[in-house]
Order: C-alpha cells, then sequence, then structure tokens
C-alpha cells in the first residue's frame, strides 16, 4: 500500500503543494514578519485543525487571519465575542412564521467555512459551549434538528492575555479543540517601519487557493510515509508530559498536573506530514515533528502549582523534554 502511495505521489506533487507556496508569499506580502505563525496557520489548513492566536492588541492577529480567508476564496464571518454573546447569536435559531404558521431555521455565522472568533475568550461558558461542538463534530444543533457545516471548516480565533477584566477561562475541553496556540509577540523595528510602508500603501489579497486545492492536498497529505520509528518518537513525546519519570525526567514531575491527551498525539502526526509536505518531502522526519510540537502542547498541559509559583513554564517543559528525548 505504501509503495502505490509513493508512485501516486509525485505526479500530484507540484500541482498540489505550488497553490500553498503562492499562498504564503500572498500572506507574508500583506503580513510583515510572523513567519513561523504563517506556516503553522497553513499547516492548520492542509490539517484540517483550528487555531488560537494569542497575543497583546495590535500585532496583527486579526489581519492575518482576514488576509488568510481572503486569500483562501472561501466564505468568511467574524464574530465579537462579548460577555453578553448567546448561543443563538453564534448557531442560530428558529424563528416562527406567521405567514406558514410554522417555525423556520435562521442560520448563524457559525455556518462558513472560515471563522475568526476575535477576543473568544470574552464570551460565556453557554457560547463556548455552543462553538465546542461545532469545532469537534462540524455540525450545529438548532432546535432538535442537527445541522452540518461545510468542509473545509476552521476556527481561527484570538485572544488578549494581557487584559483579564470581563473575559471567561476557555475550558480545557475546548482548548484542546485547538491544534496549535500560536504565541505572535511585537515586531523589531525593522519590521515595524516595513510595516508604516505596507499600511500607507494598502493592497488587497487576490485569492490564491480554492476549495478542490485544499480537499487534494489533504488528501495527498495523508500518503506522507511515516515511519513506525517517528510515530514511537510521538507517542513517547507526549507519554513524556504525563509520566516524565519513565523517561527519566523525574525533574519535571512536580511541574505537571496533567500531561497532553491522546488528541494530542493525532494532531503531532498529522500535523507533522503537513509540515513534510510544505518543505517537499514525501516523508516524515523527528525534525517535522519538533517543528510542531511547541505549538501543539503548550495549551494541553495543566501545570502545577509550583509551576506557576516558579513561573515556569508549559514551553520550558516541552523544550526540557524535546532535548532529552532519544530522537530516532
Amino acid at each position: 500500500m505504501i509503495e502505490k502511495n509513493k508512485e501516486l505521489m509525485p505526479q500530484n506533487w507540484a500541482s498540489c503543494s505550488q497553490p500553498f507556496d503562492q499562498l504564503k508569499n500572498e500572506i507574508s506580502r500583506i503580513i510583515v514578519g510572523n513567519q513561523e505563525a504563517i506556516d503553522l496557520m497553513i499547516i492548520a489548513i492542509l490539517s484540517n485543525g483550528h487555531v488560537l492566536l494569542e497575543g497583546v492588541p495590535g500585532i496583527a492577529k486579526t489581519t492575518m487571519i482576514k488576509t488568510i480567508a481572503q486569500a483562501l476564496g472561501l466564505s468568511f464571518k467574524r464574530i465579537q465575542f462579548t460577555p453578553d454573546l448567546l448561543p443563538a447569536d453564534l448557531v442560530g435559531t428558529l424563528i416562527f412564521n406567521p405567514k406558514t404558521q410554522d417555525f423556520e431555521t435562521k442560520k448563524g455565522p457559525i455556518f462558513a467555512h472560515v471563522i475568526l472568533a476575535d477576543e473568544i475568550n470574552r464570551a460565556p461558558a453557554k457560547v463556548q459551549s455552543a462553538l465546542l461542538e461545532s469545532m469537534q463534530e462540524h455540525q450545529v444543533t438548532i432546535g432538535s434538528e442537527t445541522h452540518k457545516i461545510d468542509e473545509p471548516f476552521l476556527v481561527f480565533a484570538t485572544q488578549n492575555p494581557l487584559e483579564q477584566q470581563g473575559t471567561y477561562q476557555l475550558p480545557e475541553a475546548q482548548i484542546d479543540r485547538f491544534m496549535f496556540k500560536i504565541h505572535m509577540d511585537y515586531p523589531s523595528i525593522e519590521e515595524e517601519k516595513e510595516i508604516i510602508n505596507r499600511v500607507f500603501n494598502q493592497q488587497t489579497t487576490q485569492v490564491i487557493v480554492h476549495k478542490a486545492d485544499i480537499f487534494n492536498a489533504q488528501q495527498l497529505i495523508q500518503q506522507i510515509y511515516v515511519d513506525p520509528k517517528v510515530i514511537d518518537y510521538i507517542t513517547h513525546l507526549v507519554f513524556a508530559t504525563r509520566k516524565p519519570s519513565l523517561f527519566n525526567l523525574d525533574q519535571l514531575t512536580p511541574y505537571i498536573q496533567h500531561g497532553a491527551s491522546p488528541r494530542a498525539t493525532l494532531n503531532l502526526y498529522r500535523a507533522s506530514q503537513a509540515h513534510a509536505f510544505i518543505r517537499k518531502r514525501q516523508f516524515v522526519t523527528p525534525d517535522d515533528v519538533k517543528a510542531v510540537a511547541i505549538p501543539i502542547l503548550r495549551h494541553r498541559l495543566i501545570l502545577s502549582f509550583q509551576a506557576h509559583g516558579e513561573e515556569y513554564t508549559a514551553d520550558n517543559i516541552i523544550k526540557e523534554i524535546l532535548s532529552n528525548l532519544k530522537t530516532p
């Protein structure tokens, strides 16, 4: 089966990968810097995964997502999350029609291919639970009926780590649905100068990738070869976040309350294949796993009070695991 897939891949490789090279160039034409974040966003699209972007206000989180949505040529909705938002504002509701004397379904903004959930941590628990179903099942329940959401369905959410007034902590179950949590930081001095030039010479975003391109690439990525030793490396990496002592990482045990879920293992596998794809390789290496490990695992670790007290972050833990875990 693997040999057959290897024969099929070169025929489709150039045509499937080219639009995503152009997509990266198009995003980089509008967005200054943040190349790692752009790569991860493209990997999420190829893996059909959701992304949580975290950073201070004004560093182009929303602009990046809008640019990607425009370049994808898919339907796009921006939802501004606020404390008074209701589940019906997100998924839709039933409206009584006096003419037909019956209830009709009015679909909400969640029925789009690309969703920008702006400041997602400002919405209450009921709204988060409504979003949870759509993210995991790609469907929405309105009244007693279930409605499927068209594929591909991608949720790109933003949150501000600084201001906590009027915010709600995201449930662990929902955080786990995000493939990546990407941290965005301030630009460098040179990048900020370039931002000035681009803002005052506004350019429109061209449609680069179409729905068929995404589906074709996703099917091709599933055929990318992953050696059993790399699979072992992926599973050991996740297990090291749960039971560090099994991998001679006893020093990390006091810092971890709960490790990453099996969904993290699946996401590491899929994202590693997509990373190999954008690097023009037909097989996954441990470096592909390492490239996506931190943004996949950082939001899935629940740290102990000792870790918070010593200001020991999830990124610190993951980096230490990557440094000490045996690489095949």
